[in-house]
């Protein structure tokens, strides 16, 4: 895997002369590389990660998973693009099941409003055939990060190495 982007996944607030000191290249080579990626879409973005577990008005979280029939002229696509217009949904994948076809990662100010939001709005499309429901109940660990209390010391080393 690409070193340079390995880094950026594990901290996006390196700077470019960390990153080429780590790296053992010149920061103008880092930063070019940085900028192409960018341009490439590769890079898509800083995202901060927040435990919504220690927010008590932070509402819930659900997967849910959907069967879809496919469109012969643009498979999965036009469907994806509905599932993720919904400003609840936080993201959407395509999954090699052969129960399921997407995942979306759904939020909501209580189980009520997610379910209402299945019933209503993911059922009744017309490419939905079937879907099924999990609620999050606890975050263990997030884009690489453990949410257990007392490894922030761990996860700082192993940004170092």
């Amino acid at each position: 895997m690409n070193k340079l982007l390995e880094l950026l996944s594990e901290n996006p607030d390196f700077t470019v002369s960390q990153l080429a000191a780590m790296l053992g290249e010149n920061e103008q080579a880092v930063a070019d590389k940085i900028e192409d990626y960018k341009a490439q879409g590769i890079i898509k973005g800083k995202k901060l990660l927040v435990d919504w577990d220690k927010i008590p008005e932070a509402g819930v979280r659900a997967i849910i998973e959907l069967k879809v029939t496919p469109k012969p002229e643009t498979g999965f696509d036009d469907i994806a693009k509905i599932v993720m217009s919904y400003d609840n949904v936080e993201d959407v994948y395509l999954a090699a099941s052969s129960r399921y076809d997407l995942i979306a990662m759904v939020k909501g100010n209580t189980i009520q409003e997610i379910a209402e939001f299945v019933s209503r709005r993911l059922s009744t499309l017309d490419a939905v055939i079937g879907t099924a429901t999990s609620f999050v109940l606890t975050t263990y660990k997030q884009g690489g990060v453990s949410y257990l209390d007392g490894n922030e010391e761990d996860e700082q080393r192993s940004l170092i190495l």
